[in-house]
Formats: C-alpha cells, sequence, structure tokens
C-alpha cells in the first residue's frame, strides 16, 4: 500500500503542530505524538483514557536517535543490532538532556524506546523530525488496532489523521526488555521471541504478578474486549452461551460461533489473527468468549500473555467504557 507524499507530510505537519496521527507499525497501529511537546503527549493520554503511571513507548529513526535519548550498553548495542528496526522495545537509563515530555516516562528515570520495521512509521518519523511517543491506537485496556478501521471504530475523531498501511504483519506489540540494571527483565513478551534474546544477552529475568509498572503493557487487566474471556477451554460450558477462539485442527463442538486463530497450529499466524478475531467475536454479539489452549514457546508466550490479560478481572473504569 503506497501512501501519497502529500498525506505523508500533511501526517508530519500536524505532529510538528502538537496533534495526534495514528500510524501504523509491524505490531499494532500506534497513537503518535511528538514525545518533545508536553501537551502532545498528554492529549495522549486524554484521548486514551489512559492512567498516568503508565509510561509510552518512543519511536525513533536510527540508533544515533536512540543514543541521544537514552544510554545503551553492550547488552543494548547487540539487541540493536540484531532486531532493530523491528518488534523490540528497550526500557534503558533517560539522559538528563534528552528533551523528552516528563509524562512520557511516568516519572521513572527511564524511557522505553524502539526503531520500528514499518516502512510508513520510517517514512513518518523522518517526516516529522521528531522522536513520537506512540502507544496503541485504542482506547486503554481495550483490544490493540491492527487495521486503520481498528483505530477509526476506537478513537473516532480523537486524532487529527489516520495513516492507513493495512493490516500489520505482526499483529501482536513489541517485546519490552528492560535494560537499566542487572539481570536484564522480560517486561512484556512480544514479536521477538524471548529465546532469541536470550541466546544473545543470556536468561532474562521474569518479573513476578504485582509488580511497580515499568513498561508498558505491564497493567493486569488489558487487550481486553467486552465479552468475558475464558482460558483453556476444551468444551463449552453448559451455563451460557460461548464463542470460541480456536487453534489447532481439532476444534471441539457446541459453541455459538468458531474463529480459528490458525486451523495449522502456527504462531505466527495466531499472533496476526488475535485481535481481529477478538474484534469480530465482539461486534458480533459474543456473550463470552472462549479460547483453546495455545502453546507457551516462541510466539506462543506473547499470545498467552496478552489472553491472559484480557480474561483478568476489569477495573471500573475498564468495565464501564463503551467503544463508539
Amino acid at each position: 500500500m503506497t501512501t501519497p507524499d502529500s498525506e505523508l507530510a500533511a501526517a508530519a505537519a500536524h505532529l510538528r503542530a502538537g496533534r495526534l496521527v495514528a500510524f501504523p507499525t509491524e505490531t499494532v497501529y500506534g497513537l503518535g505524538a511528538d514525545a518533545t511537546n508536553p501537551a502532545a503527549v498528554a492529549a495522549i493520554y486524554a484521548a486514551k483514557g489512559r492512567p498516568d503511571f503508565n509510561p509510552l513507548i518512543v519511536h525513533v529513526p536510527d540508533l544515533a536517535a536512540a543514543g541521544a535519548i537514552a544510554r545503551l550498553d553492550g547488552r543494548a548495542e547487540r539487541l540493536a543490532a540484531a532486531f532493530w528496526p523491528g518488534a523490540l522495545t528497550m526500557v534503558l537509563p533517560l539522559r538528563e538532556d534528552a528533551g523528552i515530555a516528563p509524562r512520557v516516562t511516568a516519572g521513572l528515570d527511564t524511557i522505553a524506546l524502539r526503531i520500528p520495521a514499518h516502512p510508513l512509521a520510517r517514512a513518518l518519523l523522518a517526516a516529522a523530525g521528531r522522536p513520537l511517543a506512540g502507544p496503541s491506537a485504542n482506547p486503554s485496556g481495550r483490544v490493540s488496532p491492527t487495521t486503520a478501521a481498528h483505530v477509526r471504530d476506537g478513537l473516532g475523531d480523537k486524532v487529527a489523521m489516520i495513516l492507513d498501511g493495512g493490516a500489520c504483519p505482526v499483529g501482536l506489540e513489541s517485546t519490552i526488555v528492560g535494560l537499566a540494571g542487572e539481570p536484564a527483565r522480560l517486561l512484556r513478551p512480544g514479536g521477538v521471541p524471548a529465546e532469541a534474546i536470550e541466546a544473545l544477552i543470556g536468561r532474562l529475568e521474569r518479573p513476578a504478578g504485582g509488580v511497580a509498572v515499568s513498561a508498558p503493557g505491564m497493567l493486569e487487566s488489558h487487550y481486553a474486549p467486552t465479552a468475558p474471556v475464558r482460558l483453556d477451554a476444551t468444551a463449552p460450558l453448559a451455563d451460557r452461551p460461548e464463542s470460541l477462539l480456536a487453534f489447532g485442527p481439532a476444534v471441539p463442538a457446541g459453541f455459538a460461533r468458531v474463529l480459528s486463530l490458525s486451523p495449522s497450529g502456527d504462531l505466527e499466524e495466531a499472533a496476526r489473527n488475535l485481535f481481529a478475531h477478538l474484534r469480530r467475536l465482539d461486534e458480533d454479539g459474543a456473550a463470552a468468549i472462549a479460547v483453546m489452549p495455545i502453546p507457551g514457546h516462541g510466539l506462543g508466550a506473547a499470545i498467552n500473555d496478552r489472553l491472559r490479560r484480557a480474561a483478568a478481572p476489569r477495573p471500573r473504569t475498564i468495565q464501564n467504557q463503551v467503544q463508539p
């Protein structure tokens, strides 16, 4: 999908003027704002209904731009060489003179940085000439968007512009690794399997539940459809109708509707389909959503992380949100 130069220039002008622009990445669509502009960053939190203690990922065009904002050690340089541009976010010590708006980091002395691989995201970064704060372009806590239509459904006129780059090829958010101390920590599974990261820098610590939020995507209830979600389903419940997210060739009978994440059991296909299928079942009025077991290796770790958070008890602010 080709974006006209005039559309890209208009999006960059909106960003430089402090307005919000939704843009595609290889993972999900981001809600972009100039990360150096406090008012623009505040507009992200307002548009999403995002809690102030939840920091934002900042997208940069290259390693030099990352080094001007954060301190990269040898581990970070090895990971950058292997996975940037790509679906990896690193949480790094923030430079005092970085010029980043304070609300981006939610008061922390670290910052989450990523170099996206999507050509339209990279073109936008070049045209805007700014580091872009870019959480997922959806109401806070809800299912992340993987198409421009998802952004329009969730945020409506809260953005100045939506750049349409088609469906996101990965379909799950980036992996987040904390490198502000020892040992390195896996803060969120995502588009880069943890095993590939550990092959370069050694074992990643997995923080226990209930730890303080130090990176995006760590809230217990997140990525949630309107319908309640039940995990590891092998048969329907007798007391309520359920729709099923299936995985693999053997699908149990008795569900009101079935959508398959991957009939062949392919984890990459399942990752691409996860958020879109959750949205579709919601839009079809599913009373409840059951999900078949998903293997935990590779991208399966990220898929299960999103499903666990989607199934978690909802805070009242999430329970009461109604998607437009």
